[in-house]
């Protein structure tokens, strides 16, 4: 390894048991003369509760990009959960490349979905939906939610009629209880629409979320190859060796 860059290859979903071992090959990289590592972690944990939201809690994203930042030098990833950051420089002091997997998900839509409708189950998924939309082609839509109380709140599809004949296609980039996309595929099967298609970059899929959303109404549940799982579709491979790529030209 001496005088060597080192690429560590870990997707970080159960991290609990990988942190560690991950942060003594990247010592024992350093200890045996590398010039520089990096670490590859197509899905990249710890990124979901990216603020305080009760008293005495710890903000784990910046916490973890620390612990990364201390043991390797540069890092790749997909996606990372970064809803109220700009990019991984706001939590990192390390150079980040952040693969996108939109672009190979249209594809994906545009060869395998005929007539799709993208939906947004609401209004913060409206930007990442809009954007898989475009790239692909097609029609987006975002649900309504009406509200009659504090416990009461129906969810409509906008202009229904129109998008009979289109298959829905909903997208996120997680899914791991997978209660969003449940209760939006309950909303569309009432409004008469197509059994939609279900797509999440990071296979999460805690406990039974996975056969909970197919016994729900989705016509097919498919992901990305960051963490492997049976509904793994869409493979991300070319994109990360180009990220990679990058991070050792910078």
């Amino acid at each position: 390894m001496r005088g060597r860059s080192v690429l560590l290859v870990a997707t970080l979903h159960r991290p609990d048991d990988k942190l560690l071992p991950l942060l003594f090959m990247a010592a024992t990289a350093r200890d045996l003369g590398a010039a520089r590592i990096g670490l590859v972690a197509p899905y990249l944990a710890y990124m979901r509760q990216d603020r305080r939201c009760r008293r005495g809690e710890g903000v784990p994203p910046r916490h973890f990009a620390h612990i990364v930042s201390e043991a390797v030098d540069w890092l790749v990833t997909v996606d990372p959960h970064l809803h109220r950051h700009e990019s991984l420089a706001d939590i990192s002091s390390i150079p980040g490349v952040a693969v996108r997997a939109a672009p190979a998900i249209s594809a994906w839509i545009g060869a395998e979905v005929p007539r799709p409708l993208l939906v947004g189950p609401d209004s913060e998924s409206e930007q990442w939906v809009r954007a898989v939309a475009e790239e692909a082609g097609a029609p987006s839509i975002v649900l309504e939610k009406v509200r009659h109380g504090d416990r009461s709140v129906d969810v409509s599809v906008p202009d229904v009629e129109r998008w009979r004949g289109h298959t829905p296609v909903l997208v996120d980039d997680i899914i791991s209880t997978a209660r969003t996309m449940i209760e939006t595929v309950a909303h569309l099967r009432r409004s008469d629409l197509a059994p939609p298609v279900c797509i999440g970059v990071h296979a999460v899929f805690a406990g039974r979320a996975y056969e909970d959303l197919v016994a729900a109404g989705a016509g097919r549940v498919i992901t990305c190859n960051t963490i492997p799982h049976e509904s793994n579709a869409v493979d991300l491979t070319d994109q990360l060796a180009q990220g990679i790529r990058s991070a050792l030209r910078a």
